[in-house]
Formats: C-alpha cells, structure tokens, sequence
C-alpha cells in the first residue's frame, strides 16, 4: 500500500514549499525513493520536486481530474517509492469558490492521506492552539495528524507553545531562518534549473529541526488503494515532437505518459536552439518566451512553423505556446516576429490578465465536449475578425469575447492550460498519425 503525506498550509506563504522540498531532500538523503506531487495546476513547485528526488513529481487536481484519474496517478507513479511527499496548495480548505473542491483538504479526505499543518507562530503562542483546534474539527473527514510550527523566535517560544498544543504531535519546530528560502517572480517560482538556493542546506535544517521518525510513521497511516490496471495500446508508433527548453516549459508529466500511452514517441526539442525535427505533430506548452523574444525571433524554428502548420501537422499550443504561435509579440514597446502561424498579435502587460480555473465547451480540430484546465498570463493577444475559436467558455477569460483556442490549418492554440484528464489526448496523437500517413 502507498505511503504518503500531505503537507499542508493554515494560508499561502507560511513556508510550505520550503518545508516540503526540504522534507523531500532530507528523506532522499537517507536513501529513501521519495515520489513528489503537488497539489494544483502549479507547473513550477513540481519541477523542484523532480530536481530533488530525481523522480518526476505529479499534480493532484480535484477540479480537473476525476477520483480515478488521481487515484491511477498516485498509485502508479508510488509504485516503487518509500514514501509520497504530497505539497498542498494555497490554505489547508482553500478551493474553487467557496467550496472544497480543489483544496488539499479534498484531496486528503477523498484518498484517505494524513495531513500535516505548517503554521507560522510568529507573533502568538498560545493563539496556536486555539487555531489547531479550529483546523483538525473544522472537517471531520480530513485527518490533521501533525503540525510543524515555522518561524519560531526561540527557545522561550517554542516552550510556550508545547505547554498549550497538548492533543497533537508537533512533527518539527523551525526557528526563523532567512537565508532557507527560494526565490520567485511573476509566475511563480524560478524554475528548478535556474535555482538559486542549495538543497543540502534546505536538508540539513530540515533533518535538524524536524522528526523524520514521526512524519513517516504518519505517512504509515494512509489508506490509499491499491494501484488499477493501466491500459496498452497496441497502435503503429508515431511521434511527437515536444517544444522543450527555459521559453517552453511547463507541462504535466501525466501529459507525457497520456500521450505514450496513446502510441505516442516523444522527441523533446528547443526552440530556441534548433530546428523542428522530423515528427508527425507538435505540442508547444507554456512557460517564459518573454524573456528568450529576441532569439525566438531570430529560430529556426520559428521561421519553419508556418510552412509545417500549412502542409497541415497537428500544432498545439497552451499559453506561452499561443503567444509564440501568433504574428508578433510585443514587450516593454519592442515587437518581435514570431512564427505566425496564427494571424493574431500578442503584446505583454504589467497587469496580470487572467488567473483561475477554466471550463470550456470544445468543438475544436482536436477536442469535443468539456474540457477543463487553468489559466495565468499577463498578455493579451488580438486576432484577426475572422479567427475561428475552438473553445466557447464556460468559465474563465481565455482570447477574446469568451472564446479560447484560436485555430488555423489543423493547429490550435490557447491561453488554458489543459489536462489529460479532460484534454482529448488520443483524438490529438490520431490526428498525428494520419499526417503521418501521408
């Protein structure tokens, strides 16, 4: 049976992400198989999981995946591990609206994993257990099984709050420390191969300032079924070629492992270095073309999409991929050519323009029906009167007017951030394959 913990926050800030990361390294320290996930539609924290454990971390979403979905995740990815260190997200009951669905809370209390509570204490002592008390009864059905109390002032302190939490185990107590932190920008974090903190540092002040002993005998009390069967398919291979590099990267590994079981072979490539290689379709995730405008401007690739997108390979794009897809991209009132596949103009903003959960009715080259996903971006992008959209929304801002997904020749693009889960990712390698029949 799957060993596994969730780390979660009283509210968003309280060091979470710091405490699970070290958590995460600690334990591999100790030669444990440590298999990461993050709660969310979060591309960032996970790809500092991955660095860590050298295991790819998975994202947990209630809102955009079904039970069995996470379910066959989770169990899947746990397989060989000694333990699933799960990062919440945002506050402990926090989710879409004022409901429970996408929370860490629903998360745990649907798999039956235990919780452990980061708190910041600073500025209350016994205030600590009023507010324990309040997070492990505000749910009955969420299992808040430990708490780590993060920026403890001293000694005096954290004997203040011992002598009052008296009906919960207080797995770590970390004093405050400025130099344990990793930095972030607009989007988020910095990603993993731009680090600028050092994990072993992260890992020493975990290991001496939390008991490991008890976070894993916690961990021993999940109630996570066993893992179901994983479908085969026995279709000729095709391949696709996958845009990857610092401009072009965020992606969900379920993503990868839906396109491979579908008859997919991925090739990863860079835009921004070299050419489109030789595949039967092309997925463009998200991520910083912003910051990598002038030599996507001056790419290969950039100047062969066009061509490729009008011969009629499958081209798909999510957010940052949608900006570089379009005609021209406008920064801080500079204007790059990008590769024009789509007869639309991007331009970045200062304001952020979209951020949330999304829902859309598809009726699109590749998809039909709901498909549900998340968005965030700081553009806009304006397309020509007669751009045809494949998502009308039901939730959320996408392009323009309600409508996302703006298409040409047999290529789509959109500011939502899909999933496998709702993202119909067989009828996307079919398409692929009949091109490359051709």
């Amino acid at each position: 049976m799957t060993k596994a913990v969730l780390i979660a926050g009283t509210h968003s800030g309280v060091g979470k992400t710091t405490v699970s990361m070290g958590v995460m390294a600690a334990l591999t320290q100790r030669n444990m198989k440590v298999q990461p996930y993050k709660v969310g539609p979060d591309y960032i924290d996970p790809t500092h999981h991955t660095a860590i454990c050298g295991r790819p971390s998975r994202n947990l979403d209630t809102y955009m995946m079904k039970h069995g979905d996470i379910l066959r995740t989770l169990t899947h990815a746990s397989i060989d591990a000694d333990i699933s260190i799960i990062e919440g997200v945002m506050g402990l009951f926090d989710g879409v609206d004022s409901t429970e669905v996408a929370s860490s809370a629903h998360l745990a209390k649907i798999l039956g994993i235990p919780v452990i509570l980061v708190i910041n204490v600073h500025g209350m002592s016994r205030s600590t257990a009023a507010l324990i008390k309040g997070y492990s009864e505000f749910d009955k059905d969420v299992n808040v099984a430990g708490v780590i109390l993060n920026q403890v002032g001293s000694e005096r302190h954290a004997q203040l709050i011992k002598d009052t939490v008296t009906d919960i185990p207080i797995v770590g107590m970390l004093p405050r420390n400025s130099d344990i932190s990793v930095p972030s920008r607009h989007l988020g974090l910095y990603m993993a191969s731009e680090q600028q903190y050092k994990t072993d540092e992260i890992a020493e002040f975990i290991e001496s300032n939390i008991d490991l002993e008890t976070l894993i005998s916690i961990a021993d009390t999940s109630q996570i079924p066993e893992p179901v069967s994983e479908p085969h398919n026995t279709l000729p291979k095709i391949t696709i070629g996958v845009a990857l590099d610092n401009a072009f990267c965020f992606y969900y590994q379920d993503m990868f492992d839906a396109l491979r079981r579908c008859g997919a072979e991925i090739e990863f490539f860079s835009p921004v270095k070299g050419d489109v290689p030789n595949v039967d379709g092309i997925y463009f995730g998200g991520g910083y073309p912003e910051l990598f405008a002038a030599k996507l401007e001056k790419s290969k690739t950039t100047r062969m999409l066009k061509s490729l997108a009008s011969d009629g390979i499958p081209i798909y794009g999510e957010c940052g991929g949608l900006q570089y897809l379009c005609s021209s991209y406008e920064i801080e009132e500079k204007t790059y050519r990008m590769a024009d596949v789509f007869t639309a103009e991007t331009r970045q903003t200062k304001r952020l323009q979209a951020l949330g959960y999304t829902k859309a009715n598809a009726n699109g080259v590749f998809n039909k029906g709901i498909i549900r996903g998340h968005e965030f971006h700081y553009s806009v992008t304006e397309c020509a009167r007669d751009s045809r959209f494949a998502y009308e929304m039901i939730r959320g801002k996408g392009i323009e007017d309600g409508k996302d997904g703006i298409t040409e020749y047999n290529a789509m693009a959109s500011y939502m951030h899909a999933h496998p889960a709702t993202f119909p990712v067989e009828s996307f390698v079919r398409e692929c394959r009949e091109y490359g029949k051709r």
